[in-house]
């Protein structure tokens, strides 16, 4: 028995998992550029670093607090814990079970009545499934990739939170800012609406123009209910995201209309960070690693399974003639094998082998499309930041010709066709460029996004702990074992 105990510990079958190569590119194709920094890593608070925003600071706060996304990945989590759990309990005995019957009895024979007796049988078994070929130890092994997989998972919505919190709020403040363009544009357009008048009753022009700049100025004012319906549709995303109702959200905060600003050089690293960065990276990987040790597992039932076990017992009779106790034991070594069921047990073996074969194409795809997303953002940040150059000169110079032209038409040396094409493209040239300001502060989420930052701020908390405390205290009220979950 010594040597067989001694075996089961040591032997298992299956192949011992090894991370698969990928192929991680040595820099960033705009690596050069003067608006990055690939010497420092990405910094974990990177909303807080990039943008300076108490309000934006306060609303992530509140979105990992309450966001209902959030809550359900660390349940998940919470969930593979305890089957990681169960996984290390399954390799202890599995069957432990202590017995009893207590039972008092008196008999009459022959008009003589008996003594009242009283008997007692305590009885104690237990059987233990040898790990001889290690398929517990790999199923504990599987089960804990999977629960730092779902971890993973909880840091990638966690990630996508985040990034959508800041996203929705820079939209936010993109909207009000295009508002206040509209709003700027309306008032300008209504000085010109009142010169054309006046050169109408004056007798200096026909009513032509004064019926151009009512068109103009009707079509700028009907902007504004659709600006104003895309901001209402934002602030009901941001309230979602926090975890709240719509309507709640207009008593926790108020938006500025300015668009964030943004810093001069960001940190994005090197892409060999994004193995150990990325969420989706890890979790693939993570996966993967469980996958490997269900080969071994599928193996093993290709070989028999030992068990031992044992039996006590006991008899204790008081009150009676036979007055005494007795016990017994039994203990036993046992068996099974498949044998008549090859076929099934290889093709099982075969299935888990193409399960892991296919999980390194994905994981493979999931780095190489990691390394894409962060290009395809990197490249959409500095671009955004080169056209945005260019969207200001028009700006400035489409505002002078608004100036301009109104000067020379109330001088009479234009006619309005001119200021109508002028304060035409001043509406399209001002609100491209509140456009155009907020697509490079959203482009630069988009670049920390895909860098895989923010999750590190809940790195190495148990997922129980992730939970809120009122949901805590739930769970406590509910089962009591909860206090015992690290």
């Amino acid at each position: 028995m010594t040597l067989l105990l001694s075996f089961s510990s040591s032997c298992m079958l299956g192949p011992d998992y090894r991370p698969p190569p990928v192929e991680i590119e040595s820099e960033w194709i705009y690596q050069t550029s003067s608006k990055l920094d690939t010497m420092e890593a990405v910094n974990p608070l990177w909303w807080q670093w990039a943008f300076s925003d108490v309000t934006l600071d306060e609303l992530v706060s509140l979105a990992i607090e309450n966001n209902l996304e959030l809550r359900s990945a660390a349940l998940r989590a919470l969930q593979a814990q305890q089957q990681l759990a169960i996984a290390i309990g399954n390799q202890y005995p599995q069957t432990q079970q202590l017995e009893g019957l207590i039972d008092r009895s008196k008999y009459v024979r022959s008009g003589i009545t008996g003594n009242l007796q009283t008997e007692y049988y305590p009885n104690f078994n237990l059987t233990w499934e040898l790990d001889t070929w290690g398929q517990l130890r790999r199923l504990v092994n599987s089960a804990a990739a999977d629960f730092e997989a779902s971890i993973a998972d909880y840091d990638g919505v966690l990630v996508s939170i985040i990034a959508q919190v800041a996203q929705t709020y820079i939209n936010i403040r993109t909207t009000k800012r295009r508002l206040e363009v509209a709003r700027e544009n309306i008032r300008v357009q209504r000085e010109g609406l009142r010169i054309a008048r006046v050169k109408f009753r004056a007798g200096e022009v026909s009513a032509l123009d004064a019926e151009q700049a009512q068109a103009l100025l009707s079509n700028t004012e009907a902007s504004v209910p659709g600006l104003e319906i895309s901001l209402q549709q934002f602030e009901n995303a941001l309230a979602v995201l926090l975890g709240i109702p719509p309507n709640s959200l207009r008593y926790i905060v108020s938006f500025p209309s300015s668009i964030p600003m943004i810093p001069k050089v960001v940190t994005v690293g090197m892409p060999q960070d994004l193995l150990r960065q990325r969420p989706d990276i890890r979790a693939a990987e993570r996966r993967l690693a469980a996958q490997g040790e269900l080969i071994g597992v599928a193996r093993a039932e290709l070989y028999p399974n030992f068990s031992i076990g044992g039996e006590i017992g006991a008899i204790d009779i008081n009150g009676g003639q036979l007055n005494g106790s007795s016990s017994a034991w039994d203990l036993f070594i046992e068996f099974d094998w498949n044998l008549f069921n090859y076929g099934r047990l290889r093709s099982n073996v075969r299935l888990q082998d193409a399960i892991f074969q296919q999980l390194v194409s994905d994981y493979q795809q999931v780095v190489l499309l990691a390394q894409a997303d962060v290009e395809n953002a990197i490249v959409a940040y500095i671009k955004s930041q080169r056209q945005l150059v260019h969207y200001e000169v028009a700006a400035q110079a489409s505002q002078r010709s608004v100036d301009i032209s109104l000067s020379q038409y109330t001088n009479g040396q234009v006619e309005f066709d001119t200021v109508i094409t002028t304060l035409i493209s001043d509406v399209q040239q001002q609100d491209i460029l509140a456009i155009a300001r907020g697509a490079v502060a959203a482009n630069l989420v988009q670049v920390y996004l895909s860098l895989g930052g923010g999750w590190q701020i809940q790195q190495g908390i148990p997922p129980f702990q992730l939970l809120p405390e009122d949901i805590q205290q739930e769970m406590l009220e509910r089962t009591p074992y909860w206090n015992k979950v690290q």
